[in-house]
């Protein structure tokens, strides 16, 4: 039997016991219904739908407009295997996401973790929000998400205005 054929084996046989599909479905209720509270709380800000990705990752943008007017967003997003939200810095297309990240690697700021390299990279900087969260207390993820978020856009705001002089 081939590699593909035994993972969908396993597949099929962890969908039957119905744990995986509860358990996805309120990880992505929550997501969905974080990202509306976060559209309603801000109204001037851009947010992207959900992509819900392959179990992978699933993220959404949340963009103020003074990240969304240098070509850059900011994506809150949880990474299944590793269990954690983050929130990431990225530049709209591969060009203007290396000229960045080489401003940031040129200026020697080391406040949140910069990739290695923007090839092959979906973000410039990242930074865990909350680590292995609690589900039974939606409202205190929420609030570390919301607050964490915040304070990443901030010091990425006051980096750009001393960086780049506007």
């Amino acid at each position: 039997m081939n590699k593909f054929q035994e993972s969908i084996r396993e597949y099929q046989k962890e969908l039957k016991k119905g744990k995986i599909q509860e358990g996805y479905r309120g990880l992505m209720t929550y997501i969905r219904d974080l990202r509306t509270q976060l559209k309603n709380e801000y109204p001037g800000w851009f947010v992207s739908d959900v992509y819900y990705g392959y179990m992978d990752m699933t993220y959404f943008s949340f963009n103020p407009p003074s990240i969304k007017n240098r070509k850059l967003k900011i994506a809150i997003v949880f990474i299944h295997d590793t269990w954690k939200f983050e929130v990431w810095l990225a530049g709209y297309n591969k060009k203007v996401q290396a000229e960045y990240w080489l401003l940031m690697k040129d200026s020697g700021w080391h406040e949140y973790h910069l990739v290695t390299t923007p090839k092959g990279n979906d973000s410039i900087l990242e930074y865990v929000l909350v680590d292995n969260p609690d589900f039974s207390d939606l409202d205190s993820i929420t609030k570390q998400i919301e607050t964490g978020t915040l304070k990443f856009i901030q010091d990425i705001e006051n980096f750009l205005s001393k960086h780049l002089n506007r």
